[in-house]
């Protein structure tokens, strides 16, 4: 009888180190509020791996626990099966440190800072730090949308892999991506960031380099005019909301997506639009401002514009 001869497996491709590494198969977001929430939910239900950073373990227990509360939400309508959401929590891992990034194709920053001076520095560490652990390849981008990429990228080594991604998250289902390309981005890392859009299942609108991109530009400016309709009593709040959503079409009314974004976001987004730009349309109106001194932020805080209960569902007034 003939001697069996073993090859190795490895000789066919099929080892790991053969194998052909998906590109953004590792998606990495540092910090992980409401947005980085729903970016995280998006990106694993596209069957992605996704790893965010907090600042301590109760705020991951905490972004978790919101995530499968939405989950939950989307199984009553019949959205998913409890099989798929559980495959979509095993897919997403909290931690604590950077060192956790290594290995993913994109990191994406999405914190939140109260001043403009904050915001800037805050964000410009934060991409530091992902620069001490990640590949060379590895993309890195802000949400921010009134903060200009260039100005965040301008002290890393590799500036060319850094992009600003506004992922539209507070209007429902909405499929929209805007993409910014800094002073430093390469076309390569647009090419690929493109990719990523189109396997989200989301559409990119490519912008130039500017603050409030388009969403953000004409969504306060919509909402600054709103407010002045109500001031002058032409109308009620709630008749407003209705003209735009069933007159115009839109998802939601202006006084209804600013409690969802919040208010406390919005007037922070006034304030960086008028310290670039110079123009009186970008000042918050009189009844933002008092709101967000109030503490009355939305949905959020159970009260904005609107009231709303403890699942943030809108209340009757």
């Amino acid at each position: 009888m003939a001697d069996v001869i073993i090859e190795p497996i490895e000789q066919y491709g099929l080892s790991v180190k053969d194998r052909h590494k998906q590109l953004f198969s590792k998606v990495g977001i540092v910090g992980c509020g409401t947005v980085g929430q729903s970016i995280a939910l998006m990106i694993s239900q596209k069957e992605l791996e996704v790893v965010f950073i907090e600042l301590s373990e109760d705020k991951i227990e905490y972004a978790v626990q919101q995530i499968e509360k939405e989950l939950d939400s989307m199984i009553e309508h019949w959205g998913m099966t409890p099989g798929e959401k559980r495959a979509i929590i095993s897919r997403i891992h909290g931690h604590v440190g950077y060192e956790n990034l290594k290995g993913c194709d994109l990191v994406i920053e999405t914190i939140r800072s109260k001043t403009r001076e904050r915001r800037i520095s805050s964000r410009k560490e934060v991409f530091k730090n992902v620069e001490k652990y990640v590949s060379q390849e590895c993309i890195i981008a802000t949400n921010s949308t009134t903060i200009v990429i260039t100005e965040l990228s301008s002290e890393l080594e590799h500036k060319e892999r850094c992009v600003s991604l506004h992922f539209s998250t507070s209007a429902p289902n909405s499929k929209l991506i805007e993409v910014v390309k800094g002073l430093y981005t390469s076309d390569e890392v647009i090419e690929k960031v493109g990719t990523f859009i189109k396997m989200l299942g989301k559409e990119a609108i490519f912008c130039e380099e500017s603050p409030g991109l388009v969403s953000v530009r004409i969504f306060v400016a919509q909402l600054n005019e709103a407010c002045e309709v109500l001031m002058e009593q032409v109308a009620k709040m709630e008749d407003i909301d209705k003209t735009m959503r069933i007159g115009l079409g839109q998802a939601l009314g202006p006084f209804e997506l600013a409690d969802k974004v919040g208010l406390d976001k919005v007037n922070r987004w006034m304030e960086n639009l008028y310290n670039e730009f110079g123009d009186k349309k970008y000042i918050a109106s009189p009844l933002i401002k008092r709101l967000v001194r109030a503490h009355q932020l939305g949905r959020i805080t159970g009260k904005g514009f609107y009231r709303y209960d403890e699942n943030g569902k809108k209340l009757l007034n």
